[in-house]
């Protein structure tokens, strides 16, 4: 049996958002979808030396009966054939979602909540959930454009080729273009030369530069362009200031898919910074793709 996706409900009217996608992406897989509400303790306001907390407790069991009912009914007139499972856990929401991630294909989370749940789109607490979980961390936020294309951020590192197939696979999945965005920082061209260097009477260090960041971008899309040779893929190559280039990149996309860690063509930056940048102010959902350990 394959993986499900896994949602997070909270409530909120952004959970619920994150709830329809969900159910479309397990619809586009053919997976399951789980529902995920979680309690821990903060979240709770117990009175200090009181019971453990029971889901039977007066007025809680319906109240999480309640949430999880609705959420279903949203999944199901998203994508009416799509098998349900709802699941009350107790524990504190990060701790609950990383458990799930364990085997689930993707984990979706929406960008604001009436709980715990609502800090993990503090950009630290999404990338943690991304670096320490098993799977591919969907965060729905923004307005996004069901038209436009899956961006992909490339870096060229070893750990963003997982992001590079998640990336091909989604758009197959979604019927969409694909673009893959490669920004390469002003700043790093420290390393390649600097006025006075000899290298720069003989060759123009910016051409060849410029070369070598599409080499990078080429090589880390052929082996996914080969196994998917149906899928239109514009490559584009961008000198700037990275997360800013890539948040305006998102304006027309429907999703952003990016690496839990990396560097290369992000010249030394952490990708989870980039990542923070995209949970805070992407302009449509951010998939943090981190690749699966191997036994």
């Amino acid at each position: 049996m394959m993986d499900p996706v896994v949602v997070g409900v909270d409530g909120s009217p952004s959970s619920f958002d994150a709830v329809q996608v969900a159910a479309g992406e397990a619809g586009m897989r053919g997976v399951g979808l789980r529902l995920v509400h979680a309690f821990g303790w903060p979240s709770m306001h117990l009175p200090p030396g009181g019971p453990p907390w029971n889901p039977a407790m007066a007025g809680v069991r319906e109240l999480v009966d309640g949430t999880l009912i609705e959420a279903e009914e949203r999944a199901r007139r998203a994508v009416p054939q799509v098998g349900v499972v709802r699941e009350v856990a107790v524990g504190e929401p990060l701790m609950v979602l990383e458990i799930e991630s364990r085997t689930a294909s993707l984990v979706v989370v929406g960008s604001r909540g009436l709980s715990a749940f609502g800090s993990l789109l503090l950009g630290s607490t999404a990338v943690h959930l991304a670096a320490h979980g098993r799977c591919t961390v969907l965060v729905v936020r923004g307005r996004p454009d069901p038209s436009g294309p899956v961006l992909l951020a490339v870096d060229g590192s070893p750990a963003g080729e997982a992001a590079v197939g998640f990336a091909f696979a989604e758009a197959s999945l979604r019927g969409a273009d694909l673009v893959a965005l490669h920004v390469w920082n002003i700043r790093s061209e420290r390393a390649h030369g600097v006025p006075g260097d000899p290298l720069n009477a003989v060759v123009d260090v910016e051409l060849l530069r410029q070369e070598e960041e599409q080499q990078l971008l080429d090589e880390a899309l052929a082996p996914w362009q080969e196994s998917h040779p149906r899928l239109a893929v514009e490559r584009r190559l961008m000198r700037s200031r990275v997360r800013p280039a890539l948040i305006e990149a998102t304006r027309d996309a429907q999703l952003v898919v990016v690496g839990a860690r990396g560097h290369g063509g992000f010249t030394g930056l952490l990708l989870g910074s980039v990542s923070q940048a995209l949970l805070h102010h992407a302009h449509c959902p951010v998939a943090v793709v981190r690749a699966r350990e191997r036994p």
